[in-house]
């Protein structure tokens, strides 16, 4: 039996232990940092039908209809206006038991963390080093517990310390000049959105995202992506992005570009640097990357955890029917979805009034084309 050893239980660690877990072949530990895994109620996330059809191995389709939502359309709104310009049709991508999904973040966790059993999960363990000797791998964490495994599966997120230890801190996310802004607001102070879409809407350097997390219909998540110069000082300072005068900063930012309905109701308000990948790392043999800590987007595509789901499905496969091409596919797949996301935030924040008016038509007319939509995103919601 090979002995596993997982370090991070986010999206992307706790789904592979579900599949390694009922393995006999294996033997799997999720190594967390954290004393405990946050189940705060959190904010939104979307599944496209990819993710979708691998969390239903593990039993996704028994999460009660209430704590799940099935968008039917993307409305694109301009900013500026508020005018919708055109719709995109996503269920068309949907079959009988795999639909485009929005939900709470924490009900994933929480439905991935439950299926694992307690002993499962180590806390507290903070990794230090990660040493090979010749097919082994030895791990030491903090208070010097070491671990010795046969196979590691580094998956702490962007910031991936487990991936800094391996590459010599060679390979580090750099900053995209923007910062994402998280919130949840009320349906009641929400006019002329439809509620069964999700409604996106682009300015002048930011776009803004909201769509309802469940079927109450109450509380709808907002994301917003504005362009944002930070100094290195900035950067470091971690705890910036939490104070009350940074936060009003930027909303003081968002005056003329949101409606005041929208930003004065906007509430649990955080905001988040926003890091990318710049390059792929390719670790030795028996070492593996999935998730952020392989690499992360820009989050105008919205793949993020779809891709956290489905890089461990293709580790997964890949390590029990003793294939070594891991890397090379998902690379593929990664730099489809990373020029998407770069475009799609090109696009959506386009702001010279004639270049604006030739999106929109063009919008209208390829949200409408199956051909084209087949190509940018069947390739990537069909596995």
């Amino acid at each position: 039996m090979k002995k596993i050893a997982i370090i991070g239980a986010g999206i992307s660690g706790l789904f592979v232990a579900n599949l390694f877990k009922e393995n006999p072949n294996y033997q799997v530990t999720i190594y967390e940092k954290n004393n405990s895994i946050g189940l705060d109620e959190g904010y939104g996330i979307q599944l496209s039908t990819n993710s979708i059809k691998l969390l239903n191995r593990i039993g996704f389709n028994t999460l009660e209809n209430k704590d799940k939502f099935n968008p039917e359309k993307i409305d694109f709104y301009e900013l500026k206006q508020q005018k919708k310009i055109c719709d995109l049709n996503i269920s068309e991508f949907n079959s009988e038991n795999c639909k485009y999904t929005t939900l709470k973040r924490s009900k994933l966790i929480e439905f991935l963390k439950d299926r694992l059993d307690n002993n499962l999960i180590k806390y507290d363990y903070d990794i230090k080093k990660i040493e090979k000797n010749n097919d082994q791998i030895s791990l030491t964490f903090n208070e010097n517990n070491k671990v010795i495994c046969d196979l590691l599966i580094i998956s702490d997120g962007v910031f991936s310390k487990g991936k800094s230890l391996i590459s010599n801190n060679g390979i580090k996310p750099v900053f995209n000049n923007s910062i994402a802004i998280r919130g949840n607001i009320s349906r009641n102070n929400l006019n002329n959105l439809n509620e069964k879409n999700i409604s996106l809407f682009m300015g002048h350097n930011f776009h803004y995202v909201i769509y309802p997390v469940n079927n109450d219909n109450e509380a709808y998540n907002f994301i917003g992506v504005l362009k944002y110069e930070l100094i290195a000082k900035e950067l470091d300072n971690y705890s910036l992005f939490k104070e009350e005068v940074f936060i009003k900063g930027v909303k003081d930012k968002l005056q003329n570009k949101i409606s005041s309905t929208i930003l004065d109701n906007l509430n649990n308000i955080k905001c988040f640097p926003v890091f990318i990948s710049k390059g792929f790392f390719k670790p030795g043999n028996n070492i593996f990357l999935v998730g952020d800590a392989f690499y992360a987007f820009p989050p105008s595509f919205a793949q993020g955890a779809s891709q956290s789901i489905e890089s461990g499905s293709e580790l997964y496969d890949c390590i029990t029917n003793y294939k070594n091409d891991f890397y090379d596919n998902r690379i593929l797949k990664v730099k489809m979805i990373n020029n998407r996301s770069k475009l799609n935030q090109f696009a959506f924040h386009l702001s010279n009034p004639i270049v604006v008016f030739f999106r929109n038509i063009s919008l209208k007319i390829l949200t409408k084309n199956k051909k084209f939509l087949a190509n940018y995103l069947g390739r990537i919601y069909k596995n």
